[in-house]
């Protein structure tokens, strides 16, 4: 068994449980003050009320995760790119606060600041979330230290703010259809109006981002072409016996993601929710296998030399550390799975304002 390709997906697993649960929490962040009245903004509130703490402790999880598995990846990451990260983490800290303190006083004036805060942090956290994927597609100055080199003005560019507001749009999306799950009338009919503009701005940034990422980066399209192109870096001997199958898988998640795009107006226009969500959340794992199929084996390229790049063996841990987290995650994750599904299943149903409502 390679343990590294393994830990590659369990760490594409969490940050995929990630994206669909915390990605409609600053989805429904970023619709936040599109309602204009205390009782809407309190129902959106309290839709993500019971769940939004446990959906971030995927993005934790996930953390701890590239610690243990890839600390070259994690070290390179977190010391090269603090000033982001600390962007990313008071954008968060805002949303949560401002969820825990909004109704707190009756003021208006006090309600609508932190409004603001959660819609704004929402907004930051989703345009942070994109700009670094795209910058992880791009690649980054990592010297043969395994040093980023660059600045941080070096990881704004036009394309990275392009992929921004792409996540942002998705997130929009995915969050509004989460809402039609907890909402009833007149609210959920405009709020099903905000999906249907959100799902036409979705697909047009979804096909500019795609055809910018292909032109740019034609790298990516390395296990989608049956070995046509040449990856960067040196290829590991198992990878490349397995191209075929994997440029069959590519294809094949090519196929799967069009049919949940193409589904999500469909269910929307027949009243079906919960098909909706489930394709939004289909389409969301298919984009992130786009992204680590184009991106295998590698983990952060380097501009500077291929030679350079953190790939899942030289940057990983120990074949005996690998072999042994993965055991403890065989007990430990179906602990968190029951956790979460029984949360979700608590309090699903329509959201209810009551005494201890937010």
């Amino acid at each position: 068994m390679d343990y590294n390709i393994l830990w590659f997906i369990i760490i594409g697993f969490l940050l995929t449980g990630y994206a669909i649960l915390d990605g409609f929490d600053l989805g429904v962040g970023a619709l936040h003050l599109m309602t204009k009245n205390d009782h809407d903004r309190r129902i959106m509130l309290n839709s993500i009320g019971p769940v939004w703490d446990g959906n971030e402790v995927w993005l934790v999880t996930a953390g701890g995760a590239l610690f243990a598995a890839f600390p070259h990846v994690y070290a390179t990451a977190f010391s090269g790119f603090y000033l982001p990260f600390m962007l990313l983490l008071f954008a968060l800290i805002f949303r949560a606060v401002s969820i825990e303190f909004r109704s707190k006083e009756d003021l208006k004036s006090w309600r609508s600041f932190w409004d603001w805060a959660f819609s704004v942090g929402s907004i930051v956290a989703a345009l942070l979330f994109g700009v670094a994927i795209g910058n992880v597609i791009m690649g980054f100055e990592i010297g043969s230290d395994k040093e980023y080199q660059g600045s941080f003005l070096d990881l704004i560019t036009p394309y990275t703010l392009l992929t921004g507001l792409f996540n942002l749009a998705m997130f929009t999306m995915h969050g509004g259809i989460y809402l039609l799950l907890k909402t009833e009338n007149p609210l959920r009919e405009k709020i099903r109006k905000w999906v249907k503009k959100a799902y036409v701005v979705f697909v047009t940034l979804y096909a500019v981002t795609t055809a910018v990422t292909i032109y740019l980066r034609p790298t990516m399209l390395a296990n989608f072409s049956f070995g046509t192109i040449q990856s960067e870096g040196p290829q590991h001997p198992l990878i490349t016996t397995h191209q075929l199958t994997i440029s069959v898988i590519a294809w094949i998640i090519v196929l799967l993601n069009v049919l949940a795009i193409l589904n999500i107006p469909r269910t929307l226009a027949k009243d079906r929710p919960l098909h909706t969500f489930a394709s939004s959340a289909l389409m969301m794992v298919a984009i992130i296998l786009f992204f680590a199929l184009g991106l295998f084996p590698n983990m952060m390229i380097s501009t500077l030399d291929p030679a350079f790049n953190l790939d899942i063996y030289n940057a990983s841990s120990s074949n005996y550390t690998l072999k042994t987290m993965f055991t403890l995650t065989c007990i430990g994750l179906p602990f968190v799975l029951g956790y979460t599904a029984l949360i979700y299943w608590t309090y699903r149903g329509v959201t209810k304002l009551g005494e201890d409502s937010y």
